[in-house]
């Protein structure tokens, strides 16, 4: 069961430490914080980040491997003074998580979330249908689950936009927000991954699982931000299923 949703974009200037002193986009980071600190307050028992990736995987929620098992045991000849060196266990170094999820884990950190937290990604190449199964699954999970949905909207906003211009870029924006708006999730279902795709508008199979997960339930949303900065669309959003339209 979903009893709160929030979504965020993933800019890289989220991260901790990115723009050194440079407060990029302050609005854009306190609404960010303010939708994670309404997802939370509703005491979920887990919080489930999905954002896309090149791939659909689950992945460790930790930032990086557990040195305690790789400790050395105790060698029976370390008092000998001609003892050989224990060599230093060899590693292998955790890979890195997506940049959606590892901004979505950082958001969470960042609100004093130590709570279980469950970190997925979708493809970003994930057909409508695929979407809507892993959506099924997500609410399935735990009998009270939050989802932080991580992703962008189109990057074709201005000419200086990471895909320059496309006019159709606004219209397909437009139709997301208001589907938000509306908590019209058969919209956000029913965007074209192929446009979505020559948008380059990321947070398309994340959308779609998201509407999957709170179906056939018909949430109040609250828009928090809404903007084209550097030419690619970043939406801020909570989404209530306890609390229809």
């Amino acid at each position: 069961m979903i009893v709160r949703a929030a979504l965020c974009p993933s800019p890289p200037l989220l991260g901790l430490g990115v723009t050194g002193q440079a407060d990029v986009l302050p609005e854009l980071r306190e609404a960010c914080e303010a939708a994670v600190g309404w997802l939370l307050a509703a005491a979920p028992d887990a919080v489930t980040v999905i954002g896309p990736a090149t791939t659909t995987a689950t992945w460790r929620p930790e930032n990086a491997p557990d040195l305690s098992r790789h400790a050395p045991r105790p060698d029976p000849l370390a008092h000998r003074a001609d003892a050989p060196p224990v060599p230093a266990p060899q590693l292998r170094p955790a890979p890195p998580l997506p940049l959606s999820l590892a901004i979505g884990a950082q958001l969470l950190d960042a609100a004093g979330y130590r709570g279980p937290r469950v970190l997925q990604s979708v493809a970003e190449s994930a057909s409508p249908d695929a979407c809507r199964d892993l959506g099924r699954d997500l609410a399935a999970d735990a009998p009270l689950t939050a989802l932080l949905v991580i992703g962008d909207g189109s990057a074709r906003r201005s000419a200086a936009a990471p895909g320059y211009l496309d006019e159709r870029a606004e219209p397909f924006d437009t139709v997301v927000e208001q589907a938000l708006r509306d908590g019209d999730l058969p919209a956000l279902a029913a965007l074209d991954p192929d446009l979505a795709r020559d948008l380059l508008a990321a947070g398309r199979p994340a959308w779609q699982a998201l509407a999957a997960a709170l179906t056939p339930a018909r949430p109040r949303a609250r828009i928090l931000y809404s903007d084209a900065p550097f030419g690619v669309t970043y939406l801020v959003a909570t989404l209530d299923p306890s609390a229809p339209q």
